[in-house]
């Protein structure tokens, strides 16, 4: 139980240091909390953070790396796949992302730097089953909106309107599917 209580109360400290800005304290802490309980990522995510502010990404890389083999995520995913995506490594980068979605739909920054590849790929198309499943999974609006976009970038207007569809039933008040609305219903 003693860990335990070890490993919050130097995961906290580390949180609020890193919070604060003081990398040096914040890394001491995320360390003596990675010591204390072998099987959480937060430590190595807080690491991870403390070296891209340092600039070091292939050293966050190895950290996100380490989250994700101590418990996978779609924390660590992401951020293996924002740091891949920055260094080139574009397959890499798609994977993680995808895997990240199908374990947290929810995950908008996930969700926007895998359609943000997609294009950069012209692997549109690709992402659309990860999009779906993600719609399906959690009617997030935001995700909702991109996966119409995207049927609406190739030419699938009939699915994106049905989506677009969905969405102002919900909100009616949603400027940008209203704009996208038009344009594909046209």
């Amino acid at each position: 139980m003693s860990n335990h209580i070890d490993y919050q109360i130097n995961k906290e400290l580390g949180e609020c240091y890193l919070f604060m800005g003081e990398y040096e304290k914040a890394g001491d802490y995320y360390k003596k909390a990675a010591e204390c309980s072998a099987n959480e990522a937060d430590p190595y995510l807080g690491l991870a953070a403390i070296s891209l502010a340092a600039g070091s990404m292939e050293e966050a890389l190895v950290l996100y790396n380490k989250a994700n083999s101590v418990c996978r995520g779609d924390k660590p995913l992401t951020g293996m796949g924002l740091i891949e995506m920055e260094l080139g490594r574009h397959a890499d980068a798609f994977d993680h992302l995808a895997e990240a979605i199908a374990l947290n739909p929810g995950n908008i920054m996930a969700v926007n730097a895998l359609v943000q590849l997609a294009y950069f790929l012209g692997r549109l198309e690709g992402i659309l089953p990860h999009l779906e499943a993600a719609v399906a999974a959690e009617d997030n609006e935001a995700i909702r909106y991109t996966l119409a976009g995207c049927l609406a970038s190739l030419g699938k207007n009939a699915d994106a309107r049905a989506h677009l569809e969905q969405l102002l039933g919900k909100n009616p008040e949603h400027g940008e599917a209203q704009l996208l609305y038009a344009q594909v219903a046209a």
